[in-house]
Formats: C-alpha cells, structure tokens, sequence
C-alpha cells in the first residue's frame, strides 16, 4: 500500500477522505453538509479497495430505540448528530444551552503533508473543515493533519459570531474506537514518583482524567491508552491520545451502550475550562489546543516509535550533540560561595561535564525557599562582584552557562510581592511552597519578566535556563485586571496564563535564539507537547534515586524519545529516598536520557570520579545513537528485572540496559529477547555498564550468558528470538550491552 492520501467519491453515495501514512488509515465520509463522519482509524486501507467497500464502512445497525442514522462518529460530535456522549463542543449564551448544528462551508483542499524523516517520500495529509451554525451565532473551524509517522493531530477552533458573550464550556475532540479496544492503560504518580502505570478493563461510561492543576501535573497521564486485550510493549493494537497543552485538562475513554456508530467507544479529550473562563464577544475566536492520536498494530512501542519520530521531525528538535549537565542543586542548595562552586565547576570539567548549571540561590533575598522569589537580581551580599567571577571560569573550562528560574512564581516575602500585590494571580488560594502565581497575563507584569529574564540571559551570557513552576494553580483568578478584562474580575485564570507563559517563552527565545530551555515544575510536574514547542528538555523527575527513577523514565519514554528528557547521576546516598545505591547502577539508568550529574563531586573518592569520567566517555560515544534510533522494551518476564534499549533506524546499532530492580521471583533469571534487532544481522555485544561488578557474590553464573558476553558475536536471530541467558543480579544493578553489526 502506498502511503497517501485521496478523495474517492462511490456509487453508494458516500465521498471518502483517505489520510494514511506509514501503515495508519483515517477514513472520513465527507459527503452532505454536515461534519465529516469518521469511519475508520487504525491499519491502512488500501485506497483502491475502499470503492467496492465504502458501503460496508457506513453500514450500522439500528438499535430498537436509538437513534435511526448514526452510522459515523462525526467529528466534534453533539446531541443533534445522535451523540449523547461528551460533547464535541459545548457552551451557552445568555443563559440558555447551545447545540450547534454545523453546516460544512468549506472543506478545503486536500493537501499532502511534507516529510520531516528518514524516509522522505510525502505521506499523510491535512484537511481543514470550516463550518457554520447561523442561529447559534458560531463558525467552526477543524484542521486534521496525519504527519507522515502515522500521528493524527485534530485542532479545533471557535469564533462567535453573533452579539451576547457566549461562553465555551469545552471542545472535545473524540475518535472512535473498535469493538476490541477492551482495556484501559494511563499513568499517575506524585511529586518524585511520576508515571505510575494504572490499568483497567474498558466498561461502560466514562473513563475521565482530569486535571485542574493549571500545570499539566505530576499526575498526568501522558498519554491515555486503549487496546486489545492483554496489550504489551511489542504486541497488541493500541489507540493512544494527548493533550498537548500545559494548563488545565481532560483525557478520558467513553463508552455507550448503544456505541459511537460504526465504533464502539471513544478516546479522545480537550482543555478543561471552568465558567466563564473562556468568553467569546462577537469576533473573537478560541483557538483549543491540539490533540495528538496514535494508533499502533505493534504495540506501546509502536505508539512511541511514531511519536518520537514525529518529534524528531520538528524544525526545532534539538540536533546538535546534547551536552552532558552538572546541576548545582543537591550539591550545594542555598549555600552559594564562590570558591564552593568553582572548584565544583572544576571537578566538573574534569569528569568531561559540558554545561554548568546554577540552580536556585543566586538571587536577591534568596537564603531559604521561603523568600525572595521574584526578585530577580544578582544578591549583591553573596555574589559581590556579580556572577562573572564564577561564570568566566565556567566558560574558561570550555563548559556552557545555565541558571535556574521561577519567573511563575512569587514569594509573599519578596520586594516584588510588596510593590506589586496587584500582580498575583492566586490571592485567595494557600501558599504552597511559601509562593504564589504571578498573573503573567496582567501587561505590567509580563513586560516586567520578560524585561528581567532577557537582562539575565544577556549580561551573563547564559546558554540554558532551567525554567521551574513549584505549585498548583489553585483558585487561579486575579484581583486586577490586565487588557483584556475587567479591573475587578475573578474569572478563572488558568487558561489566560498558560498562553501568557508560553508567549513569554516564545518571547525570550526570539530575543535569544540560542537559548535552550528545560521545563521543570518541581520534577515532572509540566511534561506535555504544548510546553515541548518552546523548550529543549523536561526534568522527569525531583528524584534522581535511579531505583525511582528506572520506572519513572521506562514511562516517560512512551511520549518523549531520550533526548528529551533529563536524566542525572545523584549522589550515592538519594536526597529524596535515603536509599543507597551504587554508581554502577545510576549511569546504567541515566545513560539513557539527557544525562548530566547532581551531586557534589567535590566530596567524591578518586576512585567514584574515575568511574563517573568513563561513564560519561561512554554516554558520549553512544549519545548519537541513544539521541537518534527507536526506542524498544521487552515486556517484562517478572516484577523484579526489565530490558529496554535504543536501535538504530537501520538495526545495525543498538544499546540495551537490562535491570534488576527488586529481587527475582525465580532462582535462574532464564533468557530473554532483545527487541528491534534484525534477524539477518550478527551483531558483536560488548559490555558498557560501569565497574564493579554488578553480580552477586559467590553465585555460580553460567559459562555463557548477557554478562560474559563481552567481545562474542552472537546472530541477530538467536539474540531476537531465543535469547540470551540472563546472570543472577543484585537488586538494583544493571548491565548495559552495546550490540553492532558491519
């Protein structure tokens, strides 16, 4: 099947849209005036099959008491097209309720998408779909693109144009689901445990995940998955949605008794809006952010795999090599002294760090977390000469320059909060942290940031902001009005300041085009595709105990490809746990990401330097590939060891990491399959994790498995379908496998 999209007009009446693209189909009935109806999404129909078929895709049966036509979920469905699920929009004005009842006005050309991957060939499509309901006083505009990946992304707009406020009270953007998408797959977590997989059978009504946390959350979902029964990482047919926004937000799987039409439950989901949040006056449009589908024969790797090339593929996915961090925090917190954080710096080079980074502290009034957050100079008592001294001799190691910011936040104890109680935008909400939400989308108090950060960056020559956010939007609502509202106002405010922090982003960026952003909200609190448009890496987690972190990074992985995720070496002891655990077993976790180091390294033997130098040699060596190839997990065989890896687009390359968390049920690990790997290859396995030795004291292994491998060269078919014997392991430890082939 070639990967394109068409129209086909039939003799039984339907005109079909076919977007398809590496493997995935979207079939759209666009025929009459109403919305497109969605007939199929998953496997790639063959577009010359779809004329003696097209009557089968639109064929439903007619419940005794349902609706009599309701063949297709149509997009952004209601209550007038039969749909008595969640509304596809929904919203009122003047008091009274508002169905809409689009006419389709236009349904623009059909264009190709461009390419952005390895392959080249133009796949994929987009179509926008404008639509009009006249008594409703509502124009609707819909863009859906399939990227040349296989990932559909639907964005809805709407513009209100009759006299009386109407309030948007949500547009939801839904896609069918099958008769055998019967289970249930999302993640929760909290602060330092982020990406807890939770899992459940499909049933009837609705699964919902909302967020009201003006943040995307500790909590979130990622990505919210439905699939086949007994579904894994390489196996099963899955259908996957995120919301790609960083404010308040809802993902959810519904449903019916009676179905969606052709289809039997859908997923999908929208920003989460309160009352009169969003108020549209005659003219004004609400543009709601995208979101992104996946749909996947091969599994969650499947899933990953097209959102990661999808990423890959933007124009400003980071390319240049990503330089390997040294963060200042769990080294030293708030105590900042020069001579301390030079010979840190120092150290730092001398392991082969390439980006230094000063973490909170460095400002005015800023002794403790519970003052000086927004006062954004250089604390004159502790850094009397500036920061130069220090960053001079940062640049001078041939180290980049980073500095921590909260420009979201404020302290009630700050010289910012005294002269500007005007600028907070939770006064009513509790302190948390000791801080409070600046209203970014008050003028006065935007101009003010963006004024103070791009000061920050230029005067110090900064290379990287690490940008954090340390608390909920509660009760987000102003107490002064910035230009688009009234002085005295209390409408909710998450909406307006997610746009305002992503136009300050976009602001210092195009005033410093160099600059590299990480998203940090106290760990993994903002990890979404709408903050990702406007920085360069998320802080996956406040926890760098590796034992944590394996799991936290493993679920991660399923929307964001390695180098996009941040991933430390901590201290031997962890700051947020009190578990040891061994270096060996902290690079083997934090090799596959980001990967810099947060400890004081002053403080370190000359033994544990040597070895965090190697590993670092190493992470180099391999970050090219790590960087760039497709993620792969086995699923586990039991809840105490996992094998995950990075394989090359062409499988001649790949690295694997095989961890043992907790203790193993079985006394002989057995063996196990190496995913991804071409079976026509041989590939040569050498050993990377770092020393000592990872095994268990006085156990016999055998003569011949993963870690006596080293050197040997082992077919692809052996290492992909019979396997390797595994070694007895210590609980956390890992063995990592660097697999090439000519």
């Amino acid at each position: 099947m070639s990967d394109q999209s068409s129209v086909h007009e039939t003799d039984a009446g339907p005109v079909l849209v076919v977007l398809a693209a590496a493997g995935v189909s979207v079939v759209l009935d666009v025929a009459g005036p109403s919305l497109p109806r969605v007939l199929h999404w998953g496997e790639e129909i063959d577009p010359e099959l779809l004329r003696a078929g097209a009557s089968l895709l639109t064929q439903g049966a007619v419940a005794t008491n349902g609706v009599d036509d309701l063949a297709g979920l149509p997009l952004l469905a209601g209550e007038v097209d039969g749909w008595l699920g969640t509304q596809g929009v929904a919203g009122h004005r003047a008091g009274a309720g508002v169905f809409p009842a689009w006419t389709v006005t236009d349904r623009g050309d059909l264009a190709p998408a461009t390419s952005g991957g390895a392959g080249g060939a133009e796949a994929g499509g987009r179509l926008v779909v404008r639509a009009v309901d006249q008594d409703a006083g509502l124009e609707l505009e819909l863009a859906l693109e399939l990227d040349p990946h296989g990932v559909l992304t639907l964005t809805p707009a709407l513009t209100a144009t009759a006299e009386g406020a109407y309030d948007v009270s949500g547009l939801t953007a839904l896609m069918p689901l099958p008769p055998e998408a019967l289970e249930v797959l999302d993640l929760s977590g909290r602060w330092a445990r982020e990406r807890v997989p939770q899992r459940s059978a499909l049933q009837d009504g609705t699964h919902l995940r909302a967020s009201r946390r003006g943040r995307t959350g500790h909590d979130a979902t990622l990505l919210l998955t439905a699939g086949t029964r007994g579904f894994g990482q390489r196996d099963g047919r899955v259908w996957s949605a995120h919301v790609a926004w960083s404010g308040d937000h809802a993902h959810l799987v519904e449903r019916l008794p009676e179905g969606a039409g052709v289809s039997s439950a859908v997923i999908g989901g929208g920003e989460l809006l309160e009352p009169g949040e969003v108020r549209l006056a005659a003219g004004e449009r609400y543009d709601a952010p995208p979101v992104v589908f996946v749909f996947s024969g091969l599994g969650l790797d499947g899933v990953s795999r097209r959102l990661h090339r999808h990423l890959r593929a933007r124009p400003q996915h980071p390319t240049s090599p990503r330089p390997v961090v040294l963060n200042t925090w769990e080294a030293v917190y708030f105590d900042h002294d020069l001579a301390r954080l030079t010979a840190l710096a120092e150290a730092a080079a001398a392991v082969g760090v390439e980006r230094y980074v000063l973490d909170d502290g460095w400002f005015r009034h800023r002794r403790h977390d519970a003052a000086g957050l927004g006062d954004w100079w250089v604390d004159e008592g502790v850094w009397p000469g500036g920061l130069s001294p220090l960053l001079d001799r940062v640049r001078s190691l041939g180290m980049q320059v980073g500095l921590w910011v909260e420009p979201e936040m404020v302290n009630p104890d700050s010289d910012l909060a005294r002269d500007h109680p005007d600028w907070v935008l939770t006064p009513r909400a509790p302190l948390a942290r000791n801080q409070q939400v600046l209203d970014l989308a008050h003028h006065d108090a935007f101009a003010h940031l963006l004024d103070r950060l791009d000061a920050l960056v230029e005067q110090n020559g900064v290379d990287f902001l690490k940008w954090d956010h340390n608390r909920d939007l509660m009760v987000a609502e102003p107490v002064a009005g910035g230009t688009d509202r009234a002085p005295t106002s209390r409408r909710a405010g998450a909406h307006r300041q997610t746009l305002a922090v992503y136009a300050l982003m976009d602001a210092l960026r195009e005033r410093h085009p160099h600059l590299e952003i990480e998203s940090c909200a106290s760990g993994g609190g903002r990890v979404d595709l709408g903050i990702l448009e406007r920085t360069d890496r998320v802080w996956a987690s406040d926890t760098n105990d590796p034992l944590e972190r394996a799991s936290i990074q493993w679920w991660t992985s399923l929307l964001l490809p390695p180098e996009l995720v941040g991933a430390h070496v901590g201290p031997p002891v962890s700051h947020t746990t009190g578990r040891t655990a061994s270096l060996s077993f902290a690079a083997g976790v934090a090799l596959f990401g980001h990967a810099g180091v947060e400890w004081d390294i002053t403080a370190a033997t000359g033994e544990e330097r040597e070895r965090l130098a190697a590993w670092i040699t190493v992470h180099k060596e391999l970050r090219g590939l790590l960087h760039t190839g497709d993620v792969v997990h086995a699923d586990p065989l039991d809840d105490g060891a996992r094998l995950h890896g990075v394989v090359s687009a062409d499988a001649r390359e790949a690295v694997f990491a095989y961890e043992q968390l907790v203790t193993s049920p079985r006394t002989r690990p057995g063996r196990v399959r190496f995913p991804g790997l071409d079976p026509a290859r041989t590939y040569r396995l050498r050993r990377r994790d770092t020393p000592p030795a990872l095994l268990g004291p006085a156990i016999r292994q055998p003569a011949w498995c993963a870690a006596a491998v080293d050197g040997m060269s082992v077919p692809g078919a052996v290492l992909s379908t019979v396997g390797l014997p595994m070694p007895v392991m210590n609980p956390a430890s890992a063995l990592v496998l660097h697999l090439t082939s000519g």
